[in-house]
């Protein structure tokens, strides 16, 4: 359930159960983000793999997969996007038990939306310092600069389109994008999925072809570069 239509807003991923949290929270993270609501676990696990998220906030409680078994599954398929969880639950074995489950941060219900939005804020600032230097293979790159170093301490500067494009694919390394996702996330509504396979050919004439892998019929992913 898609609450915000604004593409050039972050991209939220709410998974609550009850309907009347559920609609608050969305309807006022929407200010800020564009936010898709999910109310069961099954059904955010296939949005969250289909599509790219900035952050995700998760009710523990939830129907089918809970919560923890939630981010359990998206960490084993290496999303590394920061999580905050929500939880009626605040004893001191339940937010352990949340956090060592792969949550970055926990929050207790009941909750004022001004704390709930520092806390995105900064879990999204902390996300992109530790993102500054990312591995690919034996390739260096660092977002901030829009510049990747070869094995042999080349120095390559991309542009902003092929490091967004990039810095998309290295956010969650192990998950193929389809050419629509990375249209979405990285250009513009006018362009056509054939802008996508032309930025991963200009990426892959400046590094490494093994930089970015093709999986045939469904995308790309970050590759393995040698």
């Amino acid at each position: 359930m898609n609450r915000s239509a604004g593409t050039q807003l972050p991209r939220l991923l709410l998974i609550e159960d009850d309907p009347d949290i559920g609609e608050m929270t969305a309807e006022t993270l929407s200010d800020v983000y564009a936010v898709t609501w999910d109310l069961d676990g099954e059904r955010a696990l296939q949005d969250s793999l289909r599509a790219h998220f900035d952050v995700m906030v998760v009710d523990r409680r939830l129907p089918g997969m809970d919560g923890v078994a939630f981010i359990a599954a998206l960490r084993r398929a290496r999303i590394t996007t920061p999580v905050l969880m929500l939880t009626a639950l605040g004893t001191l074995e339940d937010r352990v038990s949340g956090l060592d489950g792969g949550a970055n941060d926990y929050l207790v219900k009941p909750f004022e939306f001004e704390e709930l939005t520092a806390r995105l804020r900064a879990l999204r600032r902390g996300f992109r310092a530790e993102g500054r230097r990312r591995e690919i293979g034996d390739w260096t790159f660092l977002p901030d600069t829009a510049t990747m170093y070869s094995p042999v301490g080349g120095r390559v500067q991309l542009t902003p389109t092929e490091a967004a494009l990039v810095d998309l694919l290295s956010q969650s390394p192990e998950h193929v994008f389809s050419r629509e996702q990375i249209l979405d996330a990285v250009f513009s509504p006018e362009d056509s999925p054939g802008t996508v396979d032309t930025y991963v050919h200009y990426v892959r004439r400046k590094t490494s072809r093994d930089v970015i892998e093709t999986i045939r019929a469904r995308g790309y992913r970050l590759g393995e570069a040698t």
